[in-house]
């Protein structure tokens, strides 16, 4: 199943796609539930005997049910998170080894997960501008990336039983400000830029996408395939990224895990290939979708 936020008359609502994608369904109607408003209310709510409500109505849906996709605004699955998104840097080895001359030590191939995290007060989506930020940063970067959206909360867990905290996946373009990053000894700056971060256009429940993961990942800039991968080259899979961010610390519905971005960077050209006004980034996860942005001042 994929689940959208939506504007409908400039309404926020939650919904799921019928199966050809060509309608939403809203899931408060569904439900019969108006608390239903945001996808934090519904991740929170979702059970798997709720699963199986959707599924029943979709089975029996009409081909009139629901409000056709091009008729609503598709924003970020979760536009204002609870907290920070949870970032994992350099879990491709090839993405390390390519930062190397940029970051020098910053950039070693990681004996236990990089994390770090991107503040960001509202998550932009498919087809929203990436804000260019004229005067404080010259060097903007793409990176794509899986997002793991966690189900329940959950503390200490352990990796055989990872995918029992799980909701969902989606896509999520880590831009970043390099000269940012780079002058400072922590990355949250040049990463937490406004509209720096860009995540959709869906989730896609765990039911669909069952572990492990072997997902092809691209992302394109104005039609140039600048990186190409899969999901099995993560260095700390999910599972073990699960269970010891867990450790100590609790893990809670509607949390969002990026789980690192593989080579083909801007940064890791000679000379650099970063982002300017009106560049399109498209980046592709398989199963999951598209997502596009481009560069404005």
């Amino acid at each position: 199943m994929y689940f959208a936020t939506y504007l409908e008359n400039k309404v926020e609502k939650v919904g799921v796609l019928k199966d050809d994608g060509s309608r939403i369904i809203d899931l408060a109607i569904i439900f019969n539930k108006a608390t239903i408003t945001t996808m934090l209310n519904f991740i929170a709510y979702c059970t798997d005997d709720k699963l199986k409500e959707i599924e029943g109505y979709l089975e029996n849906a009409n081909s009139n049910d629901g409000i056709a996709i091009e008729d609503v605004k598709i924003i970020a699955p979760i536009p204002e998170p609870r907290r920070n998104v949870i970032c994992l840097g350099l879990n491709y080895k090839d993405h390390a080894e390519e930062l190397k001359n940029s970051l020098g030590e910053q950039a070693q191939i990681p004996k236990v997960p990089v994390y770090f995290t991107k503040m960001t007060s509202y998550i932009i989506g498919n087809n929203d501008k990436i804000n260019r930020h004229v005067g404080i940063t010259n060097e903007i970067d793409y990176e794509v990336e899986l997002a793991v959206i966690i189900g329940k909360e959950g503390t200490n867990i352990p990796k055989e039983n990872a995918e029992e905290y799980i909701f969902g996946y989606t896509i999520l373009n880590d831009v970043s400000a390099r000269d940012l990053q780079k002058s400072h000894s922590q990355w949250i700056r040049g990463k937490s830029l406004d509209t720096f971060t860009s995540m959709g256009p869906y989730i896609v429940h765990k039911s669909q996408l069952p572990l492990p993961l072997t997902l092809n990942l691209t992302c394109k800039v104005n039609d140039e395939l600048r990186q190409s991968s899969n999901t099995k080259n993560l260095i700390f899979d999910i599972p073990y990224i699960i269970s010891d961010l867990s450790r100590g610390t609790t893990l809670k519905p509607g949390d969002i895990i990026a789980t690192g971005t593989p080579a083909g960077v801007g940064m890791g050209f000679n000379p650099p290939k970063y982002l300017g006004t009106g560049d399109s980034i498209v980046c592709t996860i398989e199963g999951i979708g598209t997502l596009i942005n481009k560069v404005s001042d």
